[in-house]
């Protein structure tokens, strides 16, 4: 029973998330509930055609609509995958919560560098070295990059300083390419090291360490203290 009860909980959990994530998808991509439908159909139909013409009608019918349940689904997340990196776009922190998301492997320290205008370096930590990843004004994010990497060059010569810079502009990556190009980078340290480096920087401490971020995306408008030194 309590077993029974406890799928039951998540199967309804599962079905409002899903829910949700139509709703918000919906907001920037109206037209994803009939392209979802119409790749179903579609797919379906080709199916059960083909049943017909090699007389298994039936057995293709099943397999049409197993097929046509698995093309909605891959239709529908990517779509949704598309419609949030579009809501995320621009906001400040928004590389930081891709990061956050890469995946095992990686560790993600947000804010490492910050100016008053909000440009932001953050910093990922994998099998491909240590990554910098940037987003503001690219302009204005030269010269963050170029201390924080000095820095990185340091206190870890032996490790390798890759930089990214978020948006569309000429030699940027955008915002929902930033982990393919993580994952693309070449590996060339292993477990142990990467453990290791990432020991070295947090026992090394970070710009923002002594003050609190909100996870995630932070809201339009916010300023850095007066009073805060930015290296």
């Amino acid at each position: 029973m309590a077993r029974k009860a406890n799928a039951d909980t998540a199967n309804t959990g599962r079905l409002k998330q899903i829910a949700l994530t139509y709703k918000m998808t919906r907001k920037a991509d109206p037209r994803v509930g009939l392209v979802v439908a119409a790749v179903g159909i579609v797919t379906f139909g080709v199916l059960l055609a083909i049943g017909f013409l090699i007389d298994h009608p039936v057995y293709a019918g099943i397999l049409g609509f197993l097929l046509a349940f698995l093309a909605m689904a891959i239709v529908f997340g990517r779509r949704a995958e598309r419609a949030a990196f579009g809501q995320m776009e621009g906001q400040p922190g928004a590389a930081a919560a891709v990061l956050e998301n890469v995946g095992r492997g990686w560790s993600t320290t947000p804010a490492v560098a910050m100016n008053r205008s909000q440009d932001v370096v953050h910093r990922a930590v994998g099998k491909a070295g240590i990554v910098l990843v940037a987003e503001g004004n690219a302009n204005r994010l030269k010269n963050l990059l170029a201390a924080e990497k000095k820095k990185m060059a340091r206190i870890m010569p032996d490790v390798p300083v890759h930089d990214i810079i978020v948006g569309k502009g000429e030699g940027e990556v955008p915002l929902k390419k930033v982990r393919t190009t993580l994952l693309k980078l070449p590996r060339t340290l292993s477990g142990p090291q990467v453990t290791a480096t990432n020991d070295r920087l947090r026992a090394m401490g970070d710009l923002m360490s002594n003050m609190p971020l909100p996870k995630g995306p932070m809201p339009k408008g916010m300023r850095m203290p007066r009073g805060g030194k930015m290296r």
